[in-house]
């Protein structure tokens, strides 16, 4: 932190991630069935919460994407939805069990292996499991 810095608030990090649904019941029950979220209704609306685990490897991380980026799939899709996972490939295959759309493609790197699958909705989900440390 810079000098100038000193006494200004900052964002801490992630308060959580809000979507559109047509069908919000239908759609928590999809991130329920293959992806495991403990879903909670929430007066209408549906929803997971994800406590922080003591020592969980990974970061949160914000990013603007070029418009014309086809990184999220569809291009009428604003934004991604991008998880933390423990064993990706093994997902990737319960995914593929369930009849999930699952993307052949998995790119591994120094930040770690990603994969993607498309939600109840047909919005394009990034899975990330974090380098080991």
């Amino acid at each position: 932190m810079t000098t100038s810095d000193a006494g200004r608030h900052k964002v801490l990090g992630l308060g959580g991630i809000f979507v559109r649904a047509r069908d919000p019941a239908t759609l928590a029950a999809w991130y329920r069935d293959h992806l495991g979220f403990d879903v909670s209704d929430f007066g209408g609306s549906f929803g997971a919460i994800f406590p922080f685990a003591e020592h969980e490897t990974g970061y949160q991380l914000w990013t603007a994407f070029p418009a014309a980026t086809t990184h999220f799939g569809s291009g009428t899709q604003p934004q991604m939805l991008n998880f933390r996972v423990a064993d990706l490939d093994g997902l990737l295959a319960q995914l593929r069990a369930g009849g999930v759309t699952v993307d052949e493609k998995v790119e591994r790197s120094e930040y770690g292996d990603f994969g993607w699958c498309v939600d109840g909705e047909g919005n394009r989900v990034e899975l990330w499991q974090p380098p080991a440390e």
